[in-house]
């Protein structure tokens, strides 16, 4: 069984890999044990490859950044302080460019839909040499489901209706998207949301529908939609790239086919229970709202010019910018 420790600090004896014996991995998390991805993912994702190489591999869990900070996770990784971690790649876009592309909207509409099109990503081309480049191997990356936009006082179904609305964005890329669309986006913390809405002082919030109930938002919401592509992100699991290529070749597949099988799982589970909690709330007298084909197409349309940003500031440096783009876009239309 894996096992959850006390800080990093605190072991008196690191656990490494030889041949001799069976390998125990240290894997880094900045989520607790508690969160959704934790344990659909993380832990789900450990369990399965103890069983799966008969305890040949097994972990030690560092979750809530008892390992490193979610911004160093990545390093900790590479210079071999920790085995393994799930990160999150738009903390260290500086070494990991390629993987911002995740951030822009007008692609993937469910976290199934995104899964797939990352799954793929890590395997080959560019953002695996990326990866690789940064001295991680990619186990599985994981698309969190595509922000959606709750406002109190209309559908935000139309590009007319952002005009001068005040958008709790977060990130360059969501600020980016709220003044393509005319509105102006607005920064602050997660748990002022609520009161800025319920005051008046944003008209309407970006956030994944699973994440919403953390907050309570669907309170202050009246109208909330639930397929619209208003830019998403990611979680990846990676591997320190001279562990992972010292294990012999047949743990290496096991934990690349239980990463394969348990991403799937988390992107479905996630839109499931986004699709129950729309549920719920339309049952509580919220207006929510699927966007028509057309109203998706004139939203998409007009948010492009965050593509276009994108690809002029990746792009100006990084050669691999514009092909990541289209194969992207290619792999987000299944």
């Amino acid at each position: 069984m894996f096992k959850t420790l006390l800080p990093l600090a605190a072991l008196t004896t690191a656990l490494s890999f030889t041949a001799a014996q069976a390998t125990d991995l240290r894997l880094g998390d900045f989520q607790s044990t508690t969160h959704i991805i934790s344990v659909n993912g993380t832990q789900k994702w450990m369990q399965e490859v103890e069983d799966a190489t008969g305890g040949e591999v097994t972990f030690t869990h560092f979750p809530s950044e008892q390992g490193a900070k979610a911004k160093a996770l990545l390093d900790a990784v590479a210079n071999g302080i920790l085995d393994a971690a799930l990160i999150q790649p738009i903390y260290t876009s500086d070494k990991l460019p390629l993987w911002s592309i995740v951030g822009l909207p007008g692609f993937y509409t469910t976290a199934g839909q995104g899964t797939t099109a990352l799954q793929d990503m890590t395997r080959s081309g560019p953002t695996r040499d990326e990866l690789l480049a940064a001295g991680v191997v990619p186990i599985f990356a994981v698309a969190l489901p595509p922000y959606q936009v709750l406002s109190k006082d209309g559908r935000m179904s139309d590009p007319s209706a952002w005009t001068n609305k005040q958008i709790r964005t977060s990130g360059a890329a969501q600020a980016l998207v709220a003044q393509s669309l005319g509105g102006v986006g607005v920064s602050i913390p997660g748990p002022e949301v609520y009161t800025g809405v319920e005051r008046g002082r944003l008209d309407a919030v970006l956030f994944p529908l699973p994440s919403v109930p953390g907050y309570n938002l669907q309170e202050v919401s009246k109208h909330i939609s639930t397929n619209g592509a208003f830019g998403g992100s990611l979680l990846m699991l990676v591997m320190n790239k001279d562990v992972f290529e010292g294990l012999p070749a047949d743990q290496q597949e096991k934990l690349l086919s239980v990463g394969d099988s348990v991403a799937k799982h988390v992107g479905a589970y996630q839109d499931e229970i986004g699709g129950k909690l729309a549920r719920e709330w339309a049952d509580s007298g919220i207006d929510v709202y699927t966007l028509e084909d057309k109203e998706l197409a004139a939203l998409n349309d007009v948010m492009k010019a965050v593509q276009q940003d994108w690809l002029d500031r990746i792009g100006s440096r990084n050669a691999d910018a514009a092909p990541t783009l289209e194969r992207y876009r290619g792999l987000t239309a299944n």
